[in-house]
């Protein structure tokens, strides 16, 4: 409940001060952001309040650091525990579990502020949030009450764990299974690509409780002292490694059935469900560091000389700056309008996730790639954060959903409503 007592905080201090909504219309001045890129646009106050905590906690708690958690790949616990106090830790978890019970934009909101600071970081924690989620939602009150408040508050962390060694894309094929016996299932299988396998202490499992497909997996909860769970090495990865990346390997693991959330052959429509929001952060995660990008590359075009003139001079430049600058905010828009969609539960609030995840990890990987070129030799250098963002966020373009089954996805949808 403390992290709802912050954001309340800041609501009525927004309407203390008379000054307020000028200097909110100044804050994107302050953080340097040009105008016609200030992801602020179209925010309430409220919004742009919270945006502006995660913007200033990314830059005072995340930015300074991201360097050195990247190479030394330090899991930073300790900052992640700081951003819970600020209600990161279950945005839109509902505030009687201890969450912020906010909406899917205003995750948006926070998540691509955040990313500014750390790309690799907020990542993990846009997955947390959404294991968070799923066990508010799909869970019953005696799991909501025993997981959530820890989750919120970060005293515990959780993992998502879906992919397999044989199944990616083809999800509904995993082989995990889950067999009963007596009031317990015993897990035989493993997970791979686990984001914070073996450092996290809540594990959410999709297994095989029935026949083959959909309809034959099913959801349960598994925490880290578990018998028969164990891990594999962490893995040496391109990004993302400010967190560890593992196998999660069950071997005669007993859990017991009320470790499960919802029925039996729900878990396949739950890890959906889950994706469908975990799509919208992390092209929300994507958006921060285009944005960052956008900025770094017009910092460094106005300094930076050759010829006897800065680049900014330069007519090629200027139009690659404009494209990328036009690129944003198309992708911020289309996010933006895949959170309400979600949040409204509208008919076509899955392509619209499909769509951004697609387009957004697509087109911000582009702008960041772009700026690293603008910086030339430099750009290159571990120095230079430029290149940190290119590699953290490579791999938007594959998890949560290939692009290409978001593709699928999307042409599956306009087909089936043809004629």
């Amino acid at each position: 409940m403390a992290a709802v007592g912050t954001f309340s905080r800041v609501v009525r201090l927004s309407s203390c001060f008379g000054r307020r909504c000028r200097l909110i219309s100044n804050s994107a001045q302050r953080r340097g952001i040009a105008s016609c890129i200030d992801p602020a646009h179209g925010l309430s106050d409220e919004q742009k309040e919270f945006q502006k905590m995660a913007f200033d906690f990314a830059a005072n708690e995340m930015s300074p650091h991201m360097a050195e958690w990247d190479e030394k790949e330090i899991f930073p616990v300790e900052t992640m525990r700081k951003a819970a106090q600020l209600g990161f830790g279950g945005i839109y978890v509902q505030p009687e579990v201890g969450g912020s019970g906010l909406s899917r934009l205003d995750t948006s909101v926070i998540f691509e502020a955040l990313s500014t600071g750390c790309v690799s970081t907020t990542a993990y924690l846009s997955i947390h949030n959404m294991c968070n989620w799923m066990i508010d939602t799909f869970g019953n009150t005696e799991q909501r009450e025993k997981y959530c408040p820890e989750l919120c508050m970060m005293d515990k962390f959780a993992s998502y764990c879906l992919t397999e060694p044989g199944s990616g894309s083809d999800a509904a094929s995993l082989l995990t299974t889950a067999k009963l016996e007596g009031d317990h299932y015993v897990l035989n299988g493993s997970k791979a690509f686990i984001s914070g396998g073996g450092d996290t202490d809540v594990y959410i499992v999709m297994c095989r409780t029935g026949g083959k497909g959909p309809k034959g997996i099913s959801c349960v909860v598994v925490e880290k002292d578990t018998p028969g769970l164990s891990f594999g090495k962490k893995e040496k990865k391109m990004g993302w490694n400010s967190q560890p990346t593992r196998a999660v390997i069950l071997e005669d693991c007993r859990v017991p059935v009320t470790s499960r959330l919802g029925q039996e052959g729900q878990g396949f429509n739950i890890a959906m469900r889950g994706l469908n929001g975990g799509r919208i952060n992390i092209a929300s995660c994507s958006l921060g560091a285009a944005h960052a990008c956008v900025q770094l590359a017009r910092d460094h075009l106005l300094v930076r000389k050759q010829f006897g003139e800065t680049l900014s001079s330069n007519q090629f430049l200027q139009f690659k700056l404009a494209e990328m600058a036009t690129k944003l905010v198309a992708s911020r828009l289309l996010v933006r309008e895949a959170a309400l969609a979600l949040q409204e539960g509208r008919s076509d609030a899955v392509s619209l996730c499909s769509m951004a995840k697609l387009f957004v990890t697509d087109e911000c990987f582009n702008i960041c790639n772009q700026a690293l070129q603008m910086h030339g030799g430099y750009g290159y250098l571990k120095d230079y954060a430029v290149q940190q963002f290119v590699r953290d966020i490579r791999v938007h373009q594959i998890l949560e959903g290939t692009n290409e089954v978001m593709r699928m996805i999307i042409a599956r949808s306009l087909l089936s409503e043809s004629g």
